[in-house]
């Protein structure tokens, strides 16, 4: 349990009156990120005078909550780089709920406290209970089946997110914002979409109120924040002189870019370094494809590649020059950003994957890949398609996302896939064999892939000769065999 009193006098500790904060928010998906990212933000703003404080849920796990409650709501983020530390404490959280511990008409209840103006999440891409390649609602996922049975007790974000819409409706409070803080390109039209698609079903009052009230600003969030490991908490303790679970650590990098459209007021984020923007689109597509598609291409072939680390990757020569070189010739060339320097945020990226004080796995970034893939690979390789120009790379990172999905590693060993598909996945390996066969049956998953790469032939032949030089070679020779021959 984390002691305030026992910390090193160079921990940065709240400096404002906690009793002074009210409950404005409520965050759904009090993970390492949000942790790290959005209530440190928010944190820096309380030491300036803002009074809003958090309302944390989990929906699932309830241990990070009871260990939160247990140490007066209180938690440290350490950024990290090679050569410095630096730990504060933060307090901005004024309550924190666990859906199936506290029950989830607490959760609806907190979220139409009269106060709350701002409802935002980060759940990953897989709990929008949407479909990955059209971005709308997936009406046969069996939460949002189980919502359109039973409305008043939703299991889906969707599905709880409407219950405290329909109960503040009725109530005449003031409506919220609802905010993504997920890695999706329009994160916020993909929210206002699933929620909107799901009251259409159960209430087409209720979804005409939706669309005349409620804002859904889109958010772009960079931050490199690895997952916590044992080794990671036990060296930290050492350091603090104090255990604390709900500890994470991060780069000290810090981007958060978000769309000025809230219907209930909000806080003062850009005077805590947050950038207010009418259009956040760019922004996201520059950071989705060019980091996280990156991250995704690195994740795959690392760790096949026996890499555990992106900055192992970084290591090795090719696989740095293969990264700098999707990044710049493949993912730059499909973008929209006006007055960036794509070459010089190019070498950033490098540069901060270099950061060996950040342990950031490979096979933490491999997880959820059906739902990650679309945007951050996907829609490039269709960009290229269109414009009749190579994509190479891109293909080679789905390829190895296929080779991957087979759940076997370079050594025999098997992989535990953690993906909302990997039942899906497990059913095309099982039945297809190694080869084209695999990967059109792969690319057979319309949820993930749409309808037109799989008639593609160019697509097909170039992934299917990957697919086999992956199998074969293995990634760190199919890596350094294509920069140095291309």
């Amino acid at each position: 349990m984390l002691e305030i009193d026992r910390l090193p006098a160079d921990v940065q500790r709240p400096g404002y009156d906690r009793s002074q904060l009210k409950t404005r928010m409520v965050h759904i998906g009090f993970g390492a990120f949000h942790r790290a990212h959005q209530a440190l933000c928010s944190d820096k703003l309380a030491e300036q005078g803002s009074d809003w404080g958090y309302c944390e849920v989990n929906l699932n796990s309830g241990e990070l909550i009871q260990a939160l409650r247990e140490q007066a709501l209180l938690y440290t983020v350490t950024e990290m780089a090679d050569d410095s530390l630096n730990t504060r404490v933060i307090g901005v959280i004024t309550a924190a709920l666990h859906g199936k511990g506290d029950g989830i008409e607490a959760v609806i209840n907190a979220m139409s406290q009269p106060d709350v103006a701002i409802v935002s999440m980060t759940v990953t891409e897989k709990g929008y209970c949407h479909l990955p390649a059209s971005g709308d609602l997936n009406p046969e996922h069996p939460d949002i089946v189980h919502d359109l049975a039973h409305p008043t007790a939703p299991r889906s974000l969707p599905g709880l997110i409407l219950a405290a819409i329909r109960r503040r409706r009725d109530a005449e409070l003031a409506p919220f914002s609802v905010m993504s803080c997920d890695n999706m390109p329009e994160n916020g039209h993909v929210t206002r979409n699933v929620i909107v698609q799901l009251a259409q079903r159960q209430d087409a009052a209720l979804a005409d109120y939706i669309q005349q009230h409620i804002t859904f600003p889109s958010t772009m969030v960079d931050r490199i924040v690895p997952a916590m490991t044992d080794s990671a908490f036990k060296q930290l303790s050492a350091r603090l002189g104090s255990c604390d679970p709900v500890a994470v650590e991060a780069e000290p990098f810090f981007q958060w870019v978000i769309e000025d459209n809230f219907v209930s007021g909000r806080p003062a984020w850009e005077n805590a370094g947050a950038e207010l923007v009418k259009d956040v689109l760019p922004f996201e597509e520059m950071k989705l494809r060019m980091l996280n598609g990156s991250h995704s291409f690195l994740a795959y072939l690392g760790f096949l590649a026996g890499y555990e680390h992106i900055s192992d990757c970084m290591a090795d020569r090719h696989f740095r020059a293969a990264a700098r070189a999707l990044m710049v010739d493949e993912q730059a060339p499909t973008l929209r950003t006006q007055g960036v320097d794509l070459h010089a945020y190019a070498d950033s990226l490098i540069a901060r994957y270099e950061n060996r004080a950040i342990k950031h796995r490979t096979y933490q970034i491999a997880t959820d890949g059906t739902q990650k893939l679309p945007q951050r690979l996907l829609d490039s390789v269709r960009w290229h398609l269109a414009n009749g120009s190579r994509c190479d790379l891109l293909l080679l990172g789905v390829a190895a996302w296929m080779r991957y999905a087979g759940a076997v590693d370079e050594q025999g060993q098997p992989i535990e896939i953690r993906d909302p598909l990997k039942n899906q996945l497990a059913e095309c390996v099982a039945n297809s064999e190694e080869g084209e066969a695999r990967v059109r049956a792969l690319l057979a998953m319309k949820a993930v892939f749409g309808e037109d790469l799989a008639e593609n032939a160019e697509v097909v032949a170039k992934l299917t000769s990957f697919y086999q030089q992956l199998t074969q070679q293995g990634a760190r020779a199919t890596v350094h065999q294509f920069m140095d021959h291309g």
